[in-house]
């Protein structure tokens, strides 16, 4: 989610930007202490919410309002102040919210569960199937030493939450080679590499493991084609007919999300 935070006083905006990040991490934040490069900003990209203080040198929060809303009509408008004065005007404007300063991390995810529901929190695990494969943890992308890795999390990825016996991984991973005890203990050895990249991140347990299979705890993260299928309009709009584009055997999927 991207949030835009505007305030003149140097300390109560890097409060606002510290309550967001803590709110909901991994979450993009721009922060203007100035309304023309708040306009500039809004023209080039897309924001979620906003959140304005009111009194803002020669201009004001409620004038920027409108011209937020002039610019990115659906963009939500939350004001945070130390004026609780201007709250009908705020009201006026529609605007989603109205906050007293300091506004704290509670009122702020207060907020945002009442616009996003739980899609306001950001899980800890993004992952990204449009535009190449790769898997954040806290906004930091995961490294993986071996390619086969990366793979077999890809693909589980894709099951959504299914689960892969031995022999069907091994059957994607070396498509033209035959399943035989070496296979058998090079893919004891991928799996052995990913389930130790996962630890050092910290995020070990998004593999649930079962006899002889394997599969991912979709709980566990958020994940752009889960969003695109679930109807979220900003996943849709990230797909440019590049599923896991890396990969021949996620064609399958193409007809799927084309049609949507």
């Amino acid at each position: 989610m991207r949030f835009l935070a505007v305030d003149d006083e140097p300390m109560a905006l890097k409060d606002i930007v510290d309550a967001l990040r803590e709110a909901v991490p991994g979450c993009e934040v721009a922060a203007f202490p100035k309304v023309s490069e708040t306009l500039e900003y809004v023209r080039y990209a897309a924001v979620d919410a906003a959140f304005l203080d009111i009194e803002l040198g020669h201009s004001t929060g409620l004038v920027l309002a409108k011209d937020l809303k002039d610019i990115q009509p659906d963009i939500h408008i939350i004001f945070v102040t130390s004026f609780q004065q201007y709250a009908y005007e705020a009201i006026q404007l529609h605007a989603t919210g109205y906050l007293m300063k300091p506004a704290l991390t509670a009122d702020i995810l207060r907020e945002l569960t009442f616009l996003y529901g739980s899609r306001a929190v950001q899980k800890r695990i993004q992952v990204q199937t449009f535009g190449g494969f790769q898997v954040f943890v806290d906004g930091i992308p995961l490294v993986f030493s071996r390619a086969k890795s990366k793979e077999l999390l890809a693909y589980l990825v894709k099951r959504h939450g299914n689960a892969v016996t031995t022999p069907q991984a091994c059957a994607l991973l070396w498509e033209d080679n035959p399943y035989n005890r070496k296979q058998k203990n090079y893919y004891q050895v991928v799996l052995l590499d990913l389930r130790t990249t996962l630890s050092r991140a910290g995020i070990e347990d998004i593999i649930v493991h079962s006899r002889n299979s394997l599969a991912v705890d979709i709980t566990r993260f958020d994940c752009d084609s889960y969003q695109f299928l679930d109807g979220d309009p900003r996943a849709v709009n990230s797909y440019h007919h590049d599923y896991l584009c890396d990969y021949s055997w996620a064609e399958d999927m193409t007809g799927l999300f084309e049609k949507n």
